[in-house]
């Protein structure tokens, strides 16, 4: 119960007396619950889930040591709570919490209501044992899957096809779902880096961007591979080696105690000093866990400094407009002396004859 204890150093050090936790991940994380909808509860003494009828065994089965109650009207039970737990300040998640939301428990609660940021996004950053395993997981699952697929693309073959197929099996070897809608974005619509799959056909002196990931057991995976379609091009050459550099030099650089910023700063170098600096113009990486996109970042802005147990992407992109695009990523977790690389596919140009 190392999360609640946490969490109960933040209410007394803000001088709260309960916090409300709205956000779906976070509920998740805190509780286990996966439902749709609920509330946490947290004071230096209680800990319930507060669920609709539809949830009630569900949150029974899935948090354990928590009081489950039900509501027939959420605000009313949260007054309830409030009155019965004499609470003068009350923290919500200000990340979370809409304007509409915001008034109407303003209206409806008899307490002061203190916006509170991160708390639970910050204990996210470092994974357990348990977490890691699963994000291992499923980062295996999707380097099989893309392995199983890779015979299918050939010229002719349409990108939405292929994003259709990649799911497919990701699905099919075990995953649950997708951390997000797979990218493929053949020939000059690698250039956008979050194209989503047309009915664009492969045809020879494509570069193809593949993006893609998949949740097992809540967590996520990301990963990308850029192929060639046909004999590729000096140019090909030259873009492809030039980001494979720069995404070995971004996975050298990430370590316990490099900062986002300083991880960002030494891929992006070898971008710039060849030309192509204007051409990556997003952040060399993120956190991954529960979420496809969480802290910590590692781009310009990436304030956090990495931590042994930290998992991050690496993915270095170089994108010419009209002509195409090339990114690479890989999915790490930071150790205690570097980094070790949980996306196993090659990394070698993969050319389709």
């Amino acid at each position: 119960m190392a999360v609640i204890e946490r969490l109960r150093e933040k209410l007394q050090s803000s001088e709260c007396d309960a916090l409300m936790i709205s956000s779906a991940v976070n509920r998740r994380y805190v509780t286990g619950f996966t439902g749709s909808a609920g509330i946490v509860w947290l004071t230096a003494d209680r800990m319930a889930l507060v669920v609709d009828f539809r949830y009630t065994e569900q949150a029974a089965e899935q948090a354990h040591d928590w009081e489950i109650i039900t509501h027939d009207g959420l605000e009313e039970q949260l007054q309830e709570l409030v009155s019965q737990n004499n609470i003068g300040r009350l923290a919500i998640e200000g990340d979370h919490v809409s304007v509409q939301q915001w008034q109407k428990w303003s209206e409806k609660l008899a307490a002061e209501l203190v916006p509170v940021t991160r708390w639970v996004e910050e204990l996210r950053l470092t994974k357990t044992a348990a977490e890691l395993e699963a994000i291992e997981r499923a980062a295996s699952i999707a380097d099989h899957s893309f392995a199983q697929i890779l015979p299918q693309i050939q010229p002719g073959a349409r990108e939405e096809d292929i994003a259709l197929e990649l799911e497919f099996a990701m699905r099919k070897n075990g995953a649950s779902g997708v951390s997000f809608a797979p990218i493929v974005a053949s020939g000059d619509r690698g250039a956008l880096p979050h194209a989503r799959p047309g009915q664009r056909m492969l045809r020879h002196g494509d570069f193809v961007v593949m993006d893609f990931g998949c949740i097992y057991r809540g967590y996520c995976s990301d990963m990308t591979r850029t192929i060639v379609v046909g004999e590729p091009t000096e140019k090909h050459l030259v873009i492809y080696d030039l980001v494979l550099k720069a995404q070995e030099t971004g996975l050298d650089a990430v370590r316990p105690g490099v900062t986002g910023v300083e991880a960002d700063r030494a891929a992006r170098m070898i971008i710039e000093e060849s030309g192509y600096g204007t051409y990556f113009g997003h952040g060399l990486g993120h956190g991954v866990g529960l979420e496809v996109h969480e802290e910590p970042r590692l781009s310009r802005f990436g304030e956090h400094t990495l931590e042994e147990g930290m998992v991050v992407t690496v993915e270095p992109g170089v994108y010419l407009p009209g002509w195409g695009g090339v990114r690479i990523e890989d999915l790490v977790v930071v150790t205690e002396d570097g980094a070790r690389c949980l996306s196993s596919t090659f990394k070698e140009l993969y050319v389709v004859e």
